[in-house]
């Protein structure tokens, strides 16, 4: 006869001893991400001197942001940089990823070479493209059109084109890395998909859009929201390169937010947690509005 005492006496063993596993773990992130989080949606209700809390202002602080012109064009170029970021770097690192999978020879070299940028420190990246986009005569960019009779020109100045170079510079570095990621996607394909494909006449851009595409598609959506969350946090591209120019041109949310506690006249932590919060409830809701999408995709399937 099966004793049940013993056998709920086992289920909360095996329960205690996963939750005591998960403990350091939760206890990290906790004090790493809850703990900021409630301080800075307390923070952003008060004002503030350094960071310490002064007096209760309620939304006020809000308010003042909503009406702050930098936000808007922060906002504005913050979806522009989330938008061209999906025309010119969501697509690249799936097109590098089916490029070296067709690859029969030096596939383990192009992979190594696709990855490269990413070992770069960011802040030298960021460096090395402003002396390439440099409006001097010297500039690498300026040397290749002279080649073309054209005449030299300020590239980072140029408000219609600062975004998408900023987003250029991004692909460059990122692309290779999330081109792995598909690749390993693409080994988790069945290989007899493509040899019938093959056998059947069908040529490169036919089986990446029968089979390579359908096959990596819960892969995308993945990559797709954390691609967006990242970009919208974009900081100090547009920091280092234009310092937010030329005229907000390129300013961004994650820029304002650094401007707001970096300010030597006056430093407001208060407003910059305001910031921080609305971002934050920015990217939930879309990420709630994704993952509720997702769902009723899947179900109908």
């Amino acid at each position: 006869m099966i004793d049940k005492n013993s056998g709920k006496y086992w289920n909360l063993k095996n329960n205690i001893n996963s939750w005591l596993i998960m403990l350091p773990s939760v206890i990290l992130f906790a004090f790493f991400v809850w703990v900021p989080m409630g301080e800075s949606i307390v923070m952003s209700l008060f004002k503030t001197k350094g960071v310490s809390l002064e007096k209760f202002v309620g939304l006020d602080q809000y308010i003042a942001v909503f009406k702050d012109p930098n936000f808007t064009a922060a906002l504005r170029n913050t979806v522009s940089y989330v938008l061209w970021s999906l025309v010119i770097g969501f697509l690249m690192p799936i097109i590098i990823a089916v490029l070296i999978g067709e690859t029969t020879r030096l596939r383990g070299l192009f992979r190594t070479a696709s990855y490269l940028p990413n070992i770069m420190p960011g802040l030298a990246t960021v460096l090395m493209w402003r002396s390439f986009f440099s409006a001097k005569p010297s500039g690498a960019f300026n040397v290749l059109i002279s080649y073309l009779g054209m005449d030299a020109r300020a590239w980072l100045s140029n408000a219609d084109i600062i975004i998408p170079l900023i987003v250029v510079i991004l692909t460059w570095k990122g692309a290779g890395a999330t081109a792995l990621i598909y690749m390993a996607g693409l080994a988790g394909i069945n290989p007899e998909l493509y040899e019938s494909a093959t056998i059947d006449g069908a040529g490169i851009w036919r089986r990446t859009w029968h089979i390579t595409l359908p096959q990596i598609f819960n892969l995308g959506s993945t990559l797709l929201i954390l691609q967006i969350i990242a970009v919208f946090q974009i900081l100090y591209e547009p920091l280092v390169l234009t310092n937010g120019g030329p005229d907000n041109a390129s300013i961004s949310l994650m820029q304002l937010l650094f401007n707001y506690i970096q300010n030597a006249s006056s430093i407001d932590y208060g407003r910059a947690s305001a910031v921080s919060v609305i971002i934050a409830l920015m990217l939930l809701t879309f990420t709630v509005i994704y993952n509720t999408l997702n769902k009723r995709r899947e179900s109908l399937e």
